[in-house]
């Protein structure tokens, strides 16, 4: 790793650089005095660092292909054998007498046959890290009473060392990357060092090469790794940008005969203006290096003036321009920024480019998994409800959470339908698998328990049907599903199970329980038992549940039992407000990478005939574009008030519905739908349209340049202004705009 740019000034100078050789020196005696006395294939110091909370690889020896196995970053916590030394206090072996695969993966440094020993760096009661060595038992025998004390006292010695340096005011900061030696060098000279500008630690033979191949092992291995293109920006940072000294980076790639950045870091602001959407044709050195396919370098300001005279001027001296090369193709362009004049070396561009042809093919893989990801969730977000159905007795919100890129999208979805008799369909389910063969499969299921549905059948009778239905296509996914019909004039819920988790019903009394309905078995698989269905009889204020198993984050939790304790908790958070608790559960889901699926949550409350109401709710639909449906929404307001008995609500909720439904119809491009409900003490006002951005309250600036938002939002400051709470929750395909005005 270097510590400073080849060609450039190093950033130390005097005595910081005569501390900084000194502890250089340190390190590199005691991994290589390890090495040696151990009979090992490579050490690491590890020193802790305070601000990051982790012990990280200040120097390795060894040789290739063990020094590649050592993990820069570790937790002390981590199950690893330096950690644990850390952790203790006291020498830790793992390995042996017997490696095993399990033991050496714990190990953290590779595979059979190493085995790994650690002891602290301890010295008057302060800890700065450990010694570590990798061995091969196989060849030098196992480590022995007397190979145990060696590297105790070689670590005692290390920490006497680290402790001067640190009396005499000398810095332990961990470098952005470690300092690699060879097991054995001779005397240092000047002569020996590697043309490779400033690599290594100067002055020892074979450093610099090492640490490029270590370098050059990493990247290979961080660009394995990667699962999107932020993954392939950060590992170029830390393999490029970083070790090589550059302030700039930035990875564009062509499209439409024009460059378009797809990931930059450092100083970058400027160049990325400049370069995303610039002609690929030529003329810049990014197009060049596109059309001639050939690396470009630039020692300082004046050699690039020299070839582009009109060249931006984006605050870096030099350059290098390095062609993405992917399935035989120049696909784009990696571009290097110094902030001071930088000789490039013929082993660095050698290794520069070596690195640019690793990144442009996982650059290529992330962005087609981008793209079909993207896809996949297009097509889950179309075939969602874009607006959920209401009656007077029951109010009802969903959540959906996608599932993370690294797994696909998966096939989950709800519905909320009207059925004949006052009835109340509640539908929730789950395709098996992830991506676009998923969502594809689940527009066919939903269709499938939708058809039967809306016919009248009860629920058990319906996913008899659509299982019988689907098992006769040749379905070759299976899905879990769960209906439920609710009789809102008298409070009768049926459930019926197809394989999927059980809905939870919290009633008046506070009380959550799991609906003891039969699991039955998935649709798509053939069955000669027919499905069976349970029932209760809700009471006023009951709260329900329709879930997918993507809840708990992971598949071996108890799905049920998670969801139990978030909506107990989440009712304690949210009180009687709806839409707040959905979106106390949804914060509750794990995050990724602890959540591998996507998420449905459905709620309904059962009102019925609450004491001291008539539940009484009106609702209208404003056609998509129709500026002219605000002044009709405002005579639905105002006709809604008088016919209630609120008339001094009315010009407030007037006021109020003219700016949240004009903010629907310009930014939504959807249909608007508006219903009002009654409660005691206040009415509640929903604003539901397909778009799934919130809207957000922006305040009243003299200079309109300043946001292109400000126009959008404004009404929701007068919203804040006049409601008693108000909220903005997203559904499927779009979103309600919720609010409640005291009475």
């Amino acid at each position: 790793m270097s510590r400073h740019a080849a060609g450039s000034p190093s950033p130390l100078c005097g005595a910081a650089e005569g501390d900084a050789a000194a502890l250089d020196a340190l390190l590199a005696t005691a991994a290589r005095e390890a090495v040696e006395r151990m009979d090992s294939e490579a050490s690491i110091v590890y020193l802790f660092s305070p601000s990051e909370g982790q012990l990280g690889a200040a120097m390795i020896c060894g040789t290739p292909p063990s020094i590649f196995m050592a993990p820069e970053r570790m937790a002390p916590d981590a199950p690893y054998a330096s950690a644990r030394a850390w952790q203790a206090g006291n020498m830790v072996v793992l390995g042996e007498p017997w490696v095993s695969p399990h033991e050496a993966r714990y190990a953290g440094l590779g595979p059979f046959p190493y085995t790994v020993a650690s002891t602290p760096l301890i010295f008057a009661d302060r800890r700065f890290g450990v010694l570590t060595v990798l061995r091969m038992p196989s060849q030098v025998g196992t480590l022995s009473d007397d190979l145990r004390e060696r590297l105790r006292e070689s670590g005692d010695r290390l920490a006497r060392g680290l402790a001067s340096l640190v009396e005499h005011g000398v810095s332990l900061a961990l470098r952005p990357a470690p300092l690699l030696v060879p097991a054995v060098f001779g005397a240092r000279s000047s002569s020996a060092v590697s043309r490779t500008g400033g690599w290594g630690l100067p002055g020892v033979p074979g450093s610099a090469p090492m640490t490029c191949m270590y370098h050059l092992s990493k990247l290979s291995d961080a660009l394995n790794q990667a699962l999107d293109t932020d993954d392939v920006t950060h590992a170029a940072r830390m393999r490029m940008m970083t070790p090589f000294g550059a302030q700039v980076l930035v990875l564009s790639l062509v499209r439409d005969g024009r460059l378009w950045v797809v990931g930059h870091s450092g100083k970058s602001a400027a160049t990325v203006k400049h370069l995303h959407g610039s002609r690929a044709d030529g003329g810049t050195p990014e197009a060049d290096t596109v059309l001639g396919r050939d690396p470009r370098f630039f020692r300082d300001r004046a050699d690039l003036l020299a070839a582009y005279p009109d060249g931006l001027d984006v605050g870096q001296n030099a350059w290098a321009f390095l062609p993405l090369r992917a399935s035989g193709r120049t696909t784009g362009v990696c571009s290097l920024g110094f902030g001071k004049e930088h000789a490039f070396e013929s082993e660095e561009q050698a290794v520069l480019m070596f690195m640019a042809d690793m990144v442009a093919p996982a650059l290529q893989r992330t962005r087609l998994s981008e793209s079909e990801h993207m896809l996949a969730v297009s097509l889950q977000k179309t075939l969602l409800p874009r607006i959920l159905t209401d009656l007077p007795q029951v109010v009802t919100t969903a959540r959906y959470l996608p599932a993370p890129a690294t797994t696909g999208v998966g096939g989950d979805w709800y519905d909320v339908i009207t059925l004949p008799e006052d009835k109340m369909g509640l539908i929730v389910g789950d395709v098996q698998g992830h991506g676009i063969e998923s969502s594809a499969a689940m527009g066919q299921f939903r269709s499938t328990v939708l058809a039967y549905a809306t016919e009248g059948h009860g629920p058990a009778a319906v996913l008899n049907r659509a299982g019988k239905c689907l098992a006769a296509l040749g379905t070759e996914l299976t899905a879990t599903c769960c209906f439920a019909c609710l009789d809102t004039a008298g409070g009768l819920l049926e459930v019926a199970l197809a394989g999927h988790p059980a809905p939870l019903l919290r009633g008046p009394d506070a009380d959550v329980q799991v609906l003891d309905a039969p699991p039955n078995v998935p649709l798509g698989m053939q069955s000669d038992t027919p499905y069976q269905a349970f029932d209760v009889t809700l009471e006023p204020g009951s709260l329900l549940l329709l879930y997918t198993d993507g809840l708990a984050g992971r598949r071996t939790a108890d799905v049920v039992d998670i969801a139990q304790s978030m909506l107990s908790a989440g009712i304690r958070d949210a009180g009687g407000n709806l839409e707040r608790l959905a979106d106390r559960l949804t914060a509750a889901v794990p995050d990724p990478p602890a959540r591998r699926d996507d998420v449905v949550l459905l709620l309904a409350r059962y009102e019925g005939a609450l004491p001291g109401t008539h539940g009484r709710v009106n609702r209208m639909m404003i056609q998509r574009h129709d500026l002219r449906g605000v002044r009709t929404a405002r005579r639905f307001v105002r006709d809604s008030m008088h016919e209630w008995g609120r008339d001094a609500t009315a010009d407030d909720l007037e006021l109020i519905v003219s700016e949240v439904v004009t903010n629907a119809l310009i930014h939504a491009d959807s249909e608007v739908d508006l219903r009002l409900r009654e409660y005691p003490d206040h009415v509640r006002l929903e604003v539901r349209d397909s778009a799934s951005t919130p809207p957000i309250p922006s305040s009243i600036s003299v200079l309109e340049e300043e946001s292109a938002q400000a126009e959008h939002g404004r009404g929701l400051v007068i919203v804040d202004g006049l409601a008693r709470i108000w909220g903005t929750s997203p559904s499927g395909r779009g979103k309600t705009v919720w609010l409640e005005l005291a009475t």
